[in-house]
């Protein structure tokens, strides 16, 4: 079994505490849906936000979905002139057999353009 990580992204209608916990449960369902993914095979979720999102934490809306006894962290993504608003990022690390080119990183509502290399 080897470490793998997996990067998502979100993009949000509006900033609300209701809305980041759903998209951040969104994404990480999306997330463990294309790449086969249970709770389990997480190791850890690391969570930025642009700096326009601050009514709930990512990671909270991550709990909420059961990521329990995950080790989750957030912080405030660099406010870039011009940047995407309302994003809420993630950078998961799991166990899983398999190879890093087949992991799928998953971009979300308009996040796509954020990373169209490796948007599937």
């Amino acid at each position: 079994m080897s470490v793998r990580a997996v990067r998502g992204a979100i993009q949000l209608e509006r900033d609300d505490a209701d809305e980041i916990q759903q998209a951040t449960a969104e994404l990480m369902s999306t997330i463990m849906e294309r790449n086969g993914f249970t709770k389990d095979d997480f190791i850890s979720a690391w969570f930025t936000s642009t700096p326009d999102l601050h009514a709930d934490f990512p990671a909270h809306g991550a709990r909420l979905m059961g990521f329990t006894d995950v080790p989750l962290m957030c912080s405030v993504e660099i406010d870039v002139t011009g940047a995407m608003p309302r994003v809420v990022r993630v950078m998961a690390h799991v166990e899983s057999d398999k190879p890093r080119g087949e992991v799928q990183h998953v971009y979300l509502r308009g996040a796509e353009a954020l990373r169209r290399d490796i948007a599937q």
